[in-house]
């Protein structure tokens, strides 16, 4: 396994950075997190047609660039960077390798040339109301109607559910848990945006009464395709929150060199370096359980699965932790809204409970082990 980036990936990288510095300073952040979409639909536009983003986990039988999991690492690394607020996580991570790993070409052909170009953007319906992560909890029922099905119940914290133009559901029929695709306009469908810690990730509760939808791939292979999402979404936001420890670490670096007491900087104090030094141990072992789960994954090895939990687990933790210790180095300007630091640690708190917490995935560690 070759754990090094090559050229392109390095490429890659520096376009995405650039970019995102140009589109996701602060002022839009905050300009996109305050209005009631969530993001701004020139700037996606752009992530899709000028950077072709939005066509990096999609094979080029279907309009895509056929990359991996490292390619779609590096640009979220770099968006959790950048605060990035933009459908990519929903569309990228959730909606296309659900849709491939459910296998239906008709619908493949149908959806995923639209969503490469940057044209549609998607996300899947997952958990519902009780929080819970795991297959066993979906319990919405999905009927079989005049040749067509209908969906009646609740999916709760939908990523981007409130303007998601293709909305996937995991839903239960007679023969299990089963994969089925809801046009955002569908009748019976309610979208309610929801109030959340984080401004710079939307959520949404989706209502459904009889709502029409298309079952995607096989009848009860809900189970392997969550299986896939699961993987897919949870590199891609380790990758995530390592990029985001990483600028909480370089926001608390600089601030410590600048900020001057008793007549010299506070990073010169030993508490502050000694901090310091434990922030970068945290992003540094992060990047590596980040960076190794995205090889896995693109060489379809067989601790793929172990990587994933273990990634998930600690690099919730990590960046959580260094977001918090950003902001004690700041002192009370840190703790303003005026600074960015609080924008980085809701993000840190809300990375760290989607797609369950730390403690929930050091247990599926525990079970794959058998301790």
């Amino acid at each position: 396994m070759d754990l090094l980036f090559t050229p392109e990936q390095e490429q890659l990288r520096e376009m995405t950075r650039a970019f995102f510095e140009e589109v996701s300073n602060e002022r839009a952040v905050r300009a996109a997190m305050e209005s009631e979409q969530g993001f701004d639909e020139g700037v996606w536009q752009r992530i899709g047609a000028e950077l072709g983003l939005t066509g990096l986990g999609i094979p080029e039988q279907y309009g895509g660039a056929d990359c991996g999991a490292v390619e779609l690492g590096v640009v979220m690394e770099e968006a959790g960077r950048a605060l990035l607020c933009a459908p990519y996580l929903s569309t990228m991570l959730l909606a296309v390798p659900a849709l491939l790993a459910a296998g239906d070409d008709a619908a493949n052909r149908d959806l995923l040339p639209r969503i490469a170009a940057g044209e549609l953007r998607a996300t899947l319906a997952w958990v519902e109301a009780s929080g819970d992560w795991t297959a066993d909890a979906i319990s919405l029922p999905a009927r079989a109607s005049g040749g067509g099905w209908t969906l009646t119940g609740e999916k709760s914290f939908v990523i981007d559910g409130h303007t998601a133009e293709l909305l996937l559901v995991l839903a239960r029929t007679e023969q299990g848990l089963s994969l089925f695709a809801v046009e955002a306009d569908a009748p019976g469908l309610t979208r309610t945006p929801l109030e959340t810690l984080d401004m710079t990730r939307k959520l949404a509760r989706l209502d459904f009464d009889a709502t029409p939808a298309r079952l995607v791939g096989e009848q009860g292979a809900g189970d392997a395709i969550l299986a896939a999402v699961e993987h897919s979404a949870i590199s891609g936001l380790a990758a995530e929150q390592v990029g985001g420890a990483q600028r909480a670490l370089d926001m608390a670096v600089e601030y410590a060199k600048d900020r001057v007491q008793f007549g010299r900087p506070i990073g010169s104090f030993q508490a502050i370096k000694h901090t310091c030094a434990d922030m970068l141990l945290r992003v540094e072992c992060a990047r590596s359980a980040a960076y190794y789960t995205m090889w896995t994954l693109a060489e379809d090895h067989p601790e793929a699965a172990m990587a994933t939990h273990v990634a998930k687990a600690y690099c919730s933790d990590a960046y959580f932790d260094v977001a918090t210790e950003s902001i004690h180095i700041h002192g009370g300007i840190g703790f303003t809204w005026e600074h960015p630091g609080h924008l980085y640690f809701r993000r840190a708190k809300s990375s760290q409970l989607l797609f369950g917490d730390a403690t929930f995935h050091r247990e599926r560690v525990a079970q794959a082990l058998e301790v």
